[in-house]
């Protein structure tokens, strides 16, 4: 059964003429952080951890192009994961948003985790909060997910990210069961969290165009934690007029293949969450000049001394660690010139505080 879900596959990702440019951008959305009043339903939605971001992940085409899947490959990886676990709502809980707009209504069903190729919820396309067209903004029925907190944008009591529209089922090729058992209405996976495939993808077989076909962004996952969220994927769309399928990756693009940065995320949110002591610091160290031919400069704003716990690593993108030092001044000059062209992650930890940011080494 295995083997031939990886020959559709493998037929599903080769028909492909030459790549063009329609993949405009991946788009991380911080759809909400859950606060104290969000665990009052705990017992009929599930265990949702204080500070538990909800990330939404879309895909940003040109119009004209349609969504057909997200994949792995044995040169492509694809990975979803998570420091701790996914949120899955318990009530209501499920892979894809099902749900229907009543029960969206219910203690934290709107924070499950899951796949889609566009919806949000049964009959609604899953746009960004500050597209939404303000029409019949879902009221939770339990006086839950009210928090405005200010990385998240703006709050769920005002747009839902949700319109009516047409959208597609998710096909899954290549997955185990036990593969998308994350995501089911549970919270018992292991620690940390990872979803891997590569023989798999999720997938609209019909193709899926955003709500607006002007703006054309297609909502492809929603992932609650209150750990660090990261992914690497790789998208296949398809230009309507011309036919032509285009194929992103995350790194080592072959023949036809673009290689994407955006494909590579990692995310952590500044909440004070016990669970975890990370906090970003992205306005207070400076990375340059990115891309490098070779040479790579940190710089880190003189009131953030480093403390007993000072390490500045290159890994690549399958979790490799290329490089480990110390960071002994504000300027850390880093050479990687021995390094093959791609995407890296560049990680710093200065006693509690996480920095991470991707790097790309040119020729």
């Amino acid at each position: 059964m295995k083997i031939r879900y990886i020959i559709f596959l493998f037929v599903f990702l080769c028909v492909q003429l030459s790549a063009q440019d329609g993949l405009e951008g991946i788009i991380v959305e911080k759809y909400y952080v859950s606060d104290e009043n969000d665990k009052s339903v705990d017992g009929d939605g599930g265990e949702l951890p204080l500070n538990s971001v909800t990330y939404r992940v879309f895909v940003d085409m040109k119009p004209g192009y349609i969504f057909q899947a997200a994949y792995g490959t044995p040169e492509h990886n694809l990975k979803i994961a998570t420091t701790t676990r996914f949120f899955n709502n318990i009530d209501r809980g499920a892979r894809f948003p099902t749900y229907t707009r009543n029960l969206a209504q219910n203690n934290t069903v709107m924070l499950d985790s899951w796949l889609s190729v566009g919806a949000a919820l049964k009959d609604y396309a899953g746009v960004l909060k500050d597209k939404d067209d303000g029409v019949n903004t879902i009221v939770n029925a339990d006086g839950v997910l009210q928090n405005d907190h200010t990385q998240a944008g703006i709050p769920l009591s005002q747009e839902d990210g949700a319109v009516l529209a047409t959208t597609q089922s998710v096909t899954v090729v290549g997955f185990f069961d036990t593969d998308l058992s994350i995501f089911d209405d549970t919270n018992e996976s292991p620690i940390p969290t990872v979803l891997s495939t590569n023989d798999g993808a999720w997938s609209s077989l019909t193709g899926s165009m955003g709500p607006d076909s002007l703006e054309n962004v297609v909502l492809i996952g929603q992932f609650t934690t209150d750990g660090v969220f990261e992914f690497q994927l790789n998208v296949q769309i398809r230009n309507q007029q011309t036919l032509e399928v285009e194929t992103y990756v995350a790194s080592n693009p072959t023949g036809n293949e673009i290689q994407f940065a955006d494909l590579i995320h990692i995310d952590s949110l500044e909440t004070g969450s016990s669970t975890r002591n990370f906090i970003g610091l992205n306005d207070r160290i400076n990375v340059y000049p990115n891309p490098t031919s070779g040479h790579l400069s940190v710089s880190i704003d003189g009131d953030l001394s480093p403390g007993t716990k000072n390490i500045i690593a290159i890994k690549g993108i399958d979790g490799s660690t290329l490089f480990n030092g110390l960071i002994t001044d504000s300027v850390t000059s880093l050479d990687l010139s021995n390094l093959v062209p791609g995407v890296y992650l560049l990680s710093i930890e200065l006693d509690g505080y996480l920095f991470v940011e991707k790097v790309t080494k040119t020729p």
